[in-house]
């Protein structure tokens, strides 16, 4: 039951995030100050430091669920559902692999050490997998727009708004010690839940 839950709030997360992004791309999802978005951060990532040198249990072995929110998994539903679309779409999304990729980053919360150190690993995943989306956009740019009738810069702007999304998504969704299945440093035991007086 705490799984469903778990992840109906994650998936709800993910797809405000999502929505919002793709509509209100330009300066409205982006915190004006990134100063703010990382101190606020910085909390969570001093949690799961002090977390990480209290617990003496060796990192999990690595697991993946594709992309996360709910994305492969609902991919997989509409692909097995409507073939058309799976043929030029596959089974999985087409960045999956930068999905991948970026859970192998967060399952060992990078291997930070510090609280800094993680913060600015977490952020240098986040921008990969964004750039890794974008790339798998220019590489299937030429297929699709013979396929959809569109220009290449055409695909190259759902590409990008779908990275700048995933980008918005994991910067919000993927906070350290939050408790959510793709949080940073997942590989590891959940933060200790702290009362503040």
């Amino acid at each position: 039951m705490r799984r469903r839950r778990a992840w109906a709030l994650g998936f709800l997360i993910v797809f405000s995030v999502v929505a919002v992004a793709i509509l209100f791309r330009k300066d409205i999802v982006q915190i004006p100050a990134a100063k703010i978005q990382r101190d606020f951060e910085l909390k969570a990532h001093r949690e799961l430091i002090r977390s990480l040198r209290k617990n003496v249990r060796s990192l999990d072995a690595f697991t993946t669920d594709g992309c996360s929110g709910g994305l492969s998994k609902a991919w997989r539903t509409v692909s097995d559902r409507f073939p058309a679309f799976a043929k030029v779409h596959e089974k999985t999304p087409p960045w999956e692999p930068c999905c991948i990729i970026h859970d192998r980053s967060y399952h060992y919360a990078g291997g930070a050490n510090e609280a800094l150190e993680s913060y600015a690993l977490r952020l240098s995943a986040d921008q990969a997998l964004r750039e890794c989306v974008l790339d798998t956009g220019h590489e299937r740019s030429d297929d699709l727009s013979a396929k959809y009738a569109l220009t290449e810069d055409q695909i190259h702007a759902a590409y990008e708004a779908i990275a700048n999304a995933m980008f918005d998504a994991v910067r919000i969704g993927g906070l350290p010690c939050s408790g959510l299945a793709w949080r940073w440093g997942y590989g590891y035991p959940s933060c200790p839940r702290t009362v503040e007086n």
